[in-house]
């Protein structure tokens, strides 16, 4: 009986452990467990919202400093990319999108997201990619 007991409790422990082991850490970002390349799309991505939004202060700032916070879990070549991710950014709001089959209500709207989401999604963010970033399937968990 007390070795019944006994494999109970451990059983108990080893489930409690390996549930804790499990538990996702709420607390952090999960993006030094993404690629270096994803990070690059996922900071121009925020980049793009940042400027899209420059209207609403708290949505621009937060879009800003999430891709200030993706930045610092990646490794790409700084230098030459700050001058390359502005002008793609402006490329694609820049763009007019017009539907003709848009409802009344949806007149007028500027698809500010959706022209990130497309950028987001682009040949030309992944051509970035392929020159900014020298490790793209590397993570920062990774590194040495």
């Amino acid at each position: 009986m007390l070795r019944i007991r006994w494999l109970m409790l451990a059983s108990c422990a080893a489930w409690a452990l390996t549930a804790n082991a499990k538990a996702p850490d709420t607390h952090a970002s999960d993006a030094q467990g993404r690629t270096y390349g994803q990070n690059y799309k996922d900071m121009v991505l925020a980049r793009c919202i940042a400027r899209a939004y420059e209207g609403d202060a708290a949505a621009s700032a937060d879009a800003g400093q999430t891709a200030d916070e993706l930045s610092a879990s990646l490794y790409y070549d700084m230098a030459s990319s700050i001058d390359a991710i502005p002008p793609l950014v402006d490329q694609f709001l820049a763009r007019d999108y017009r539907n003709p089959r848009l409802k009344a209500h949806s007149m007028g709207q500027q698809f500010r997201l959706l022209k990130c989401l497309d950028l987001y999604h682009s040949r030309a963010l992944q051509d970035q990619v392929k020159r900014h970033v020298p490790r793209p399937n590397q993570t920062h968990r990774q590194e040495p």
